[in-house]
């Protein structure tokens, strides 16, 4: 249950998300895995009757949780809902945008309608990194949140590019909800670029036959940073299939949690589900937690899980050292190679933007510079574009 008290920086009220990014099934407590704690403004009320989304939205899971999707709905003012018409293709991308500076809280429901086609980017953007790398505790006033819900009816497709990229003194709440029906097809790439304190929830139900998702999720941890995510998917209907690969980089200090859940639900007859996890480890202090978990209630279904952790071996360093380069520019390569996949994935200007703003913390201003060249284009401000 959420606690409320007195923020420390005075007129601001504070208040506890004690089960934030709890999965399906939990494991032992003192492994302290199962949830994270986030302390966040008390919501306040403008004397406003705020817009909400259609009652179909509220019973989509966004995998951050019941309490922190209330939360949301008590802070933000009116919510956002674009629907996509039965049949189109939707050429232009509907953008999602929180600016994490300002410390908006947002909530949006996206419907795609039967046999449509379209493009959704949410873009979760703040100012870069403190001086220096000392560990930094964000307060509740420097919290953000982005709330995203997506319906996808029978055979609809779904492109769906994250990205997350703000700065050491930024606490950040995101959650993302998807329903997909008979036929509907589901593609997510996401890219956790930075954070202070940063809770991801990704929830897809996979409701009717033959529905696929497609989720390749990338991120980079450093500093003192800490990254929690919460990918959870049900497989529900006959002949679904869910694929998650997930790749990251832990270092310095950063602190990262990944819980993944397939769960092959009772009647989901041929359904297959696959998850795996690839970890590279730069740092000497990081903590790294992972929870793979496969859920099954059916016998006639397939579902694979694993996840590996490793560094950069010692005859590969001095592989790298033998060209000329440096153990800290061998480890900014990594980053870069994440940071080109982010860069090339954009769909539109404004995650474009936030990418190379966030590479130029992390692996500087020439190494994004050169990201930019490489697509034509010279760096420019995430502020530029317009949002839905």
């Amino acid at each position: 249950m959420a606690s409320t008290s007195t923020c420390l920086e005075g007129t601001t009220k504070a208040m506890t998300l004690a089960h934030v990014n709890v999965p399906p099934a939990q494991t032992w407590n003192y492994l302290k895995i199962d949830q994270i704690a986030l302390s966040v403004p008390v919501p306040t009320s403008a004397g406003t009757v705020p817009t909400r989304l259609p009652r179909l939205f509220s019973r989509i899971g966004a995998g951050v949780g019941t309490e922190a999707v209330s939360w949301v709905e008590a802070t933000t003012g009116d919510s956002r809902y674009v629907e996509v018409p039965r049949g189109t293709v939707r050429e232009e991308p509907i953008v999602l945008s929180c600016d994490a500076d300002a410390g908006e809280v947002r909530d949006s429901g996206v419907m795609v309608r039967g046999g449509a086609t379209a493009t959704i980017v949410l873009v979760s953007h703040g100012s870069g990194d403190a001086e220096g790398d000392a560990p930094l505790s964000p307060t509740p006033a420097a919290t953000s949140a982005n709330l995203v819900r997506v319906y996808a009816e029978k055979g609809a497709t779904v492109h769906l590019v994250e990205v997350v990229a703000m700065g050491d003194e930024r606490q950040h709440l995101e959650g993302i909800g998807l329903v997909a029906e008979d036929g509907a097809r589901v593609d997510a790439r996401q890219y956790l670029l930075g954070g202070g304190r940063v809770a991801v929830g990704f929830e897809a139900d996979l409701a009717g036959d033959a529905a696929t998702l497609d989720l390749d999720s990338r991120y980079i941890v450093r500093h003192h940073e800490v990254l929690d995510v919460n990918h959870a998917v049900l497989q529900r209907g006959e002949r679904t299939r869910c694929d998650i690969q997930t790749s990251g980089i832990l270092a310095d200090a950063g602190q990262k949690t990944m819980r993944e859940t397939i769960d092959l639900r009772h009647g989901g007859h041929g359904s297959k589900g696959n998850e795996r996890e690839t970890v590279l480890v730069t740092g000497d202090d990081i903590v790294n937690r992972t929870l793979p978990v496969i859920l099954c209630d059916e016998d006639d279904v397939a579902g694979n899980h694993g996840a590996s952790i490793g560094s950069v071996s010692s005859e590969q360093m001095t592989y790298l050292a033998d060209r000329g380069l440096s153990d800290a520019e061998a480890e900014a390569l990594f980053a870069r190679a994440l940071f080109d996949d982010a860069v090339i994935h954009a769909p539109e200007q404004q995650s474009l933007s936030a990418a190379l703003d966030r590479a130029a913390n992390v692996v500087g201003d020439d190494m994004a510079h050169d990201l930019a060249s490489g697509l034509g284009i010279e760096p420019a401000s995430a502020d530029d574009p317009k949002e839905e």
